[in-house]
């Protein structure tokens, strides 16, 4: 039976991306991201629950991060795709820990709290650290409320 393992969250940076060089050249982003869901509860009263994911992208996507191409910051807005992963770890006290992550895939800006001309919301990149080619959307052009010509009788019209 196939499974799949797949995460879409829309939330808001708790910090700046941080990201790290090692030394064979790989590059590694990790930030923190929060949910908010609003609920009401027994009472009828407004309650609000936050929950925070660690992301971390690998390669094209972290150096992507790391060229300041897109220069997230925290509080921004967010929309992710990626995987969850868990994994542990022995820290300096010799205490194993562990930690779920979201490794990201694809991460796009939904606009933030800063000045529109200093983002491009509607950037979006996926693992590979490629923009994909969009469309642009041309409105239509208003067209003029002409009266036919003084010449024109009607006789071409096929019905």
């Amino acid at each position: 039976m196939a499974s799949l393992n797949k995460v879409i969250l829309i939330g808001n940076l708790g910090k700046d991306p941080e990201v790290i060089s090692f030394d064979n050249g790989t590059k590694k982003m990790s930030v923190s991201l929060a949910t908010t869901e609003r609920f009401r509860d027994r009472d009828g009263n407004w309650q609000e629950q936050t929950e925070w994911h660690n992301l971390v992208s690998w390669g094209p996507l972290a150096q992507d991060i790391a060229d300041k191409r897109r220069n997230y910051v925290k509080g921004d807005q967010m929309y992710v795709e990626g995987r969850i992963k868990s994994r542990q770890y022995v820290d300096g006290q010799n205490v194993t820990r562990h930690i779920t992550e979201i490794v990201v895939d694809k991460m796009m800006s939904l606009g933030g709290n800063r000045p529109q001309q200093q983002q491009n919301p509607n950037a979006s990149y996926n693992a590979y650290g490629n923009q994909p080619q969009q469309p642009q959307y041309q409105p239509p052009q208003p067209v003029e409320n002409q009266a036919p010509s003084p010449e024109y009788n009607g006789d071409d019209l096929p019905f």
